[in-house]
């Protein structure tokens, strides 16, 4: 399949008049139906539309290879290209230190042979480890068959989404609760985890310049090497990391985003808020530098935004294509149903307000996110607490924003995340975090090409 263009596609590549025709139009909402309908599954996992088949790959609490168990609460997710018809799918795990029912170690109890150096927070005598971190998943595409799974990082707190470099690596985010354990270790760091099928554990270590806070999701932009950053707080920031030297993130400068003209904007859209962002509108975009990085009072975001940066709605998912940032802001606009945002890069940088879902439109508060082949985003649903009774599912975005299903949680209300393509684009890998599934679905993806 050929990817085609996000933005040309649209007939629109600056300002996306071709998405405001929907805005004035008499239609009561954007929603399409390229698949047809969902079809029930009979063993109450995952709805899909017809012709769609999925298959479980990995459920928490089973034993990987290396001896120990699949982590609970998988999230982030990618997917990279392996040896023959292998692919490596790197996945984060959203564990606290409270969590240890769904804890790598078996019974709760750390192997003697287990290399505690390699633990970022491991905790000292008679403390129980931090055991956030990723797994990683060596599956074989012809054969449907895992070939290897492995704890690839741990000690870590909350690892909630990340992002695939372009030289192999994925980096995974903490999300902790509290920026400091209670032993001391200082948490609300970036890690990177080398897309590796050798079986072994890697040493954890924090990327620190990236900045300490309560991170979700990081993408980079394979022509600069610039790293953009989200902030999953309902008042948080958008940052990106300007690398040292290109491809290496232990050094560089942190800055946040600045609307130009309009300093210390709110871009969230909640009802009573001092602006309101139309969809398709452009504004153009400055950076401003972040010098207390480590942020002891966990205040970046208050300092930025009194520096004249703009507040976004919990900033999740974050995902690169064909030039563009996309970026679900999972509880932002006057219905708190979820907002995605366009970042385009260039001599000058423009942000939009790309699509602001009505409660008419299917899709209630975007988290994680991956671009399909044919072109769309494929969004995650996490529904926020004013949406709780729903279920979650997983929705496809035109580049027009038309909106349409590509499946249904049958299981329970947990949301979908980890959504990812192989790199045929044959199949796509997600996780049900709450139900602690991992499934490769495969099915006519080309239908809607």
């Amino acid at each position: 399949m050929q990817r085609r263009s996000f933005l040309t596609a649209s007939g629109a590549a600056l300002g996306f008049f071709g998405l405001q025709k929907y805005l004035t139009a008499a239609e009561p909402s954007r929603v399409i139906s390229p698949y047809g309908a969902l079809v029930a599954d009979p063993d109450g996992i995952l709805d899909l539309p017809k012709g769609f088949e999925y298959q479980i790959i990995s459920r928490s609490g089973l034993k990987m290879d290396d001896g120990l168990q699949v982590p609970g609460m998988p999230d982030g997710m990618a997917c990279f290209e392996g040896k023959g018809n292998e692919v490596i799918l790197v996945r984060n795990h959203e564990l606290g230190v409270t969590s240890q029912n769904m804890s790598p170690f078996p019974n709760n109890k750390v192997p003697p042979s287990f290399n505690k150096s390699k633990s970022y927070d491991h905790g000292g005598k008679g403390e129980v480890p931090h055991i956030g971190g990723t797994s990683t998943v060596v599956y074989d595409m012809k054969k449907k068959k895992v070939v290897k799974e492995f704890l690839s990082l741990v000690g870590t707190d909350r690892n909630c989404a990340g992002g695939a470099m372009p030289w192999g690596s994925w980096i995974t985010c903490e999300e902790p609760g509290d920026l400091t354990s209670e032993r001391g270790k200082l948490h609300g760091y970036c890690f990177e985890v080398k897309a590796s099928d050798d079986g072994k554990l890697q040493k954890a270590v924090p990327l620190k310049k990236l900045g300490r806070y309560r991170h979700e999701a990081v993408a980079a932009d394979p022509r600069t090497g610039i790293i953009y950053l989200t902030e999953d707080m309902n008042d948080g920031l958008l940052y990106r990391f300007i690398p040292k030297t290109k491809g290496d993130l232990h050094d560089g400068r942190l800055q946040a985003l600045v609307i130009e003209g309009s300093p210390s904007a709110d871009l969230r859209n909640y009802r009573g808020g001092r602006d309101t962002i139309k969809e398709g509108v452009e504004m153009k975009v400055n950076w401003i530098d972040v010098d207390d990085y480590e942020s002891p009072a966990n205040d970046m975001r208050y300092q930025g935004f009194k520096n004249g940066a703009a507040r976004f709605a919990r900033g999740e998912g974050i995902q690169y294509t064909d030039g563009s940032f996309y970026i679900c802001c999972t509880d932002g606009g006057p219905n708190s149903q979820g907002q995605i945002y366009c970042l385009t890069p260039g001599k000058t940088d423009i942000l939009s307000l790309f699509l602001q879902p009505t409660s008419n439109d299917l899709l209630t508060n975007g988290d994680n996110l991956c671009a399909a082949p044919w072109g769309d985003l494929v969004i995650c649903e996490d529904l926020v607490a004013e949406h709780k009774g729903n279920v979650p599912h997983l929705r496809g975005i035109t580049p027009d924003g038309k909106i349409y299903t590509l499946g249904r949680n049958a299981k329970s209300a947990s949301e979908f995340a980890g959504s990812c393509f192989s790199p045929d684009g044959a199949i796509l890998f997600v996780n049900m975090q709450g139900d602690g599934l991992t499934l490769a679905i495969t099915g006519p993806w080309q239908n809607r090409a």
